[in-house]
């Protein structure tokens, strides 16, 4: 099962300057419930923005998706050059796509479910995530909250 997982502003926007653009602790939470003891991929720029105290992400199989054939990551992390590749090695288990935009966009048409936290704000950024088709997603589950909402897609 392969998931992208995101919160998107309004504007479909994901990140500012290799940060989130918005702090929302319950969002935080809610990514380290749904991923902890999975796997989860990200492209170099993502695995490089999270802060160094967190990376590997503890509990879970890190993936950095990197064309850099000399990068260097620690012994319990795995690389690739692409998400073929990745997804050949890894297809018996749950995986998780958490970005950055490339990687959404390289892969939204693989996944089979949408784990997205929808920010209620336009923000300014430079990382987008893909527009989601209605026509293909469906909105199985939300749970709205003040300012944001946790909305669980699936495959039509």
């Amino acid at each position: 099962m392969i998931t992208l997982i995101a919160g998107i502003a309004q504007n479909n926007c994901i990140g500012h300057n290799g940060t989130l653009p918005w702090h929302i602790p319950e969002d935080l939470k809610h990514f380290k419930e749904l991923t902890t003891h999975k796997t989860v991929v990200m492209g170099r720029k993502t695995w490089e923005s999270l802060p160094e105290k967190f990376r590997p992400l503890p509990n879970r199989q890190n993936v950095v998706i990197t064309r850099q054939t000399d990068y260097v990551v620690p012994d319990n992390v795995l690389t690739f050059s692409s998400t073929e590749d990745a997804f050949a090695q890894l297809h018996n288990e749950d995986v998780f796509i958490i970005g950055g935009a490339e990687l959404y966009k390289q892969t939204i048409d693989q996944a089979d479910a949408l784990e997205i936290t929808h920010i209620n704000q336009t923000v300014d950024g430079d990382a987008f995530f893909p527009k989601i088709d209605l026509s293909v997603w469906k909105e199985v589950s939300r749970d709205d909250h003040d300012g944001f909402a946790f909305v669980r897609y699936e495959r039509s």
